[in-house]
């Protein structure tokens, strides 16, 4: 089986040597070139029409973003794997149907499996398909069915129906799921239009929970309301929530 040619694009030597290792021990791939700069890219690109690129984001002049943006507009586009020191560009990145986000340093099992998923899609027949965050839907109107979070050195994808309950700290949000947390870059209000209202409700201004965890609602007194969860929690209901609150229980 012929395996997937390969250009990497990365403005630091070490970080190009590092990728030619890794790469070496990947049978699905057959390095073809590499490029130090952005104009560089697209020119291999075009000359040898390469299955895949490996490309860095924060380069000089002209970023890996752009020529993402480039690629997707020649005749035959070759799939992208973005190599990134940076998280904050992940949203962006999906957005330009990358086939992966991978955190620098990167490991030769996280390659292998940027690497196995490329390779998959290639073997299907058809274009390399995107993993598209949730965090921008495909559609317009579509609410979001996962997340990417950072996690280490990596970034981690989270179906938003296992999300239990998310919190505000301060400028990110607490993703709670399967007695795990994670936290993610966004403002509670910007999140709260992501979710569906028919699953998730928003109870007090830092907290959204997972509806079908509420199992009842408990008047302390003055006023004061708090949800009981299925795991033997209460967690406060905003003033401003509780009518909306209510409505789960048809009040």
């Amino acid at each position: 089986m012929n395996g997937l040619r390969t250009i990497i694009v990365d403005d630091e030597p070490l970080a190009v040597e590092r990728l030619q290792i890794l790469c070496a021990a990947e049978p699905a791939i057959e390095l073809v070139g590499t490029a130090a700069d952005g104009a560089a890219a697209l020119r291999l690109a075009q000359t040898l029409t390469p299955d895949l690129i490996l490309l860095d984001i924060g380069m000089p002049k002209m970023d890996g973003i752009s020529v993402a943006r480039a690629i997707a507009l020649m005749q035959r586009k070759p799939a992208i794997i973005f190599v990134t020191a940076y998280d904050n560009f992940a949203v962006e990145a999906f957005d330009l149907d990358v086939v992966d986000y991978m955190l620098k340093p990167v490991s030769a099992e996280r390659l292998n499996r940027a690497i196995a998923r490329a390779q998959q899609q290639s073997d299907d027949g058809g274009e390399i398909e995107a993993a598209r965050p949730a965090d921008e839907p495909a559609d317009a109107g579509e609410y979001a069915s996962e997340f990417w979070v950072s996690h280490r050195s990596e970034l981690i994808r989270i179906a938003a129906l296992d999300i239990e309950r998310i919190e505000a700290e301060r400028d990110y949000m607490r993703l709670h799921t399967g007695g795990r947390s994670y936290l993610l870059h966004q403002t509670i209000s910007t999140l709260e239009q992501r979710l569906d209202p028919q699953r998730f409700q928003r109870i007090h201004r830092s907290h959204i929970i997972r509806r079908d965890l509420i199992n009842g609602l408990r008047h302390e007194g003055g006023g004061v309301w708090h949800a009981l969860l299925q795991d033997g929690e209460s967690m406060r209901i905003g003033r401003k929530y509780l009518a909306d609150v209510k409505k789960l229980a048809g009040k």
